[in-house]
């Protein structure tokens, strides 16, 4: 790459996650080039933040489950010839496609077969020390590197001649860490002897319909037992207004907020959360939030994943951890009295809680890497390309 013209890179992000670590990688390219930068592609709300003008809302790819998925493939489909049809208008330097895989690899498939001399580099690899192993035989075909967020990831993709550099995770650089709960409670106005629960039922309509019910329902016992306790609801523009909706007839305090500011003060203001499994998961160990995981998906989904995943757990923490240290409320033990349970054990401050913290001390160290950011590592090798 040459910096005498703008740099134009196509960034490609499927869901909120992967939104995020855009955003965070786009201030590091600006950075790392003075500005000398331009992006396309596809985003959410924190990447359009940064300046993304996204080709289309990726709530339309925000689809979890084996089952849940086949009703949107056609739309899927679609988009996936818009992407590619708009990445050979702006003809980029680079594409930089940004985890969810199951989409991304076809753009770059279509664009191979293109041959228009294009970078192409993926971001965020594939689980396949989890399931689909087969995938990292094939990579190297499609794409010219992988970057990983695991230090343990590169040695299954290496061994196939694709290029892999871990580059760390980017929850280390969240602002989570430097948010303050005081804000939160002020913006609320939340008195200070009150305990706040953060609610986290994830960032897809699949997961919302599915969880939220049973969050609300064991936020409503947990209010029963404490009516000092408040809650706080973080969520994203995409299926707010389904949040919304959803808890309105709950007459339960729930404070709702959308921008990642609020987010992350929400969660430094709680004493515990409930979460979906996923990156949320990573930041609230970051922060020091003792948490649950309690996801579901429907019955067939569930039948087949647990034919083809072959890990003892789904949270990132105690996979990484190789123990329990996060409670995982699985399919029929996602429960309202469940998830009530393991919260008031965690509230106590006993066994429990300091259990979670001596393992998020771990993870801490086991995602850094280097003296820059992940993001910073991620723009570097990417201006390399």
């Amino acid at each position: 790459m040459t910096t005498s013209n703008k740099i134009k890179i196509y960034l490609i992000a499927g869901e909120a996650s992967g939104d995020l670590l855009g955003s965070r990688l786009m201030r590091a390219l600006r950075e790392k080039t003075s500005g000398n930068v331009e992006f396309f592609g596809v985003g959410g709300d924190t990447m359009e933040q940064e300046g993304l003008k996204s080709l289309f809302d990726i709530s339309e790819l925000s689809v979890m489950g084996i089952f849940e998925v086949i009703p949107s493939i056609p739309r899927v489909l679609r988009r996936l010839k818009e992407t590619v049809d708009d990445i050979c208008r702006h003809r980029p330097d680079v594409v930089v496609t940004i985890d969810s895989w199951s989409f991304c690899n076809r753009i770059h498939k279509s664009l191979r077969k293109l041959n228009l001399g294009i970078k192409q580099i993926h971001y965020v690899a594939p689980q396949v020390w989890a399931w689909k192993k087969y995938r990292a035989k094939t990579m190297y075909k499609y794409i010219d590197e992988l970057l990983t967020l695991l230090p343990k990831e590169p040695s299954y993709f290496t061994s196939y001649h694709l290029k892999t550099v871990f580059v760390g995770h980017p929850v280390i650089e969240s602002d989570a860490i430097r948010a303050k709960g005081e804000d939160f409670r002020r913006k609320f106005n939340i008195e200070a002897d009150k305990q706040i629960i953060s609610l986290l039922p994830g960032s897809r309509h699949t997961e919302v319909s599915k969880l939220l019910p049973d969050f609300l329902k064991a936020a409503s016992q947990l209010y029963e037992l404490n009516p000092d306790i408040c809650f706080a609801l973080p969520t994203v523009r995409t299926v707010a207004q389904r949040v919304k909706k959803m808890i309105k007839a709950s007459k339960l305090p729930i404070f709702v907020t959308e921008t990642e500011a609020d987010r992350y003060s929400a969660f430094q203001a709680s004493s515990a959360a409930i979460a979906a499994s996923g990156t949320v998961a990573l930041e609230l160990a970051i922060c020091n939030i003792p948490h649950i995981i309690a996801y579901k998906v429907s019955p067939l989904t569930y039948i087949l994943a647990k034919q083809l995943v072959k890990i003892k757990y789904v949270n990132l923490t105690n996979i990484l951890l190789g123990r329990l240290v996060v409670p995982e409320l699985l399919q029929e033990k996602c429960t309202p009295n469940n998830i009530v349970s393991e919260i008031l054990e965690l509230l106590k401050n006993g066994t429990a809680y300091e259990r979670q913290m001596d393992g998020f001390a771990e993870v801490r160290q086991y995602l850094s890497c280097g003296n820059q950011t992940p993001s910073q590592n991620a723009a570097d090798e990417i201006l390399k390309a």
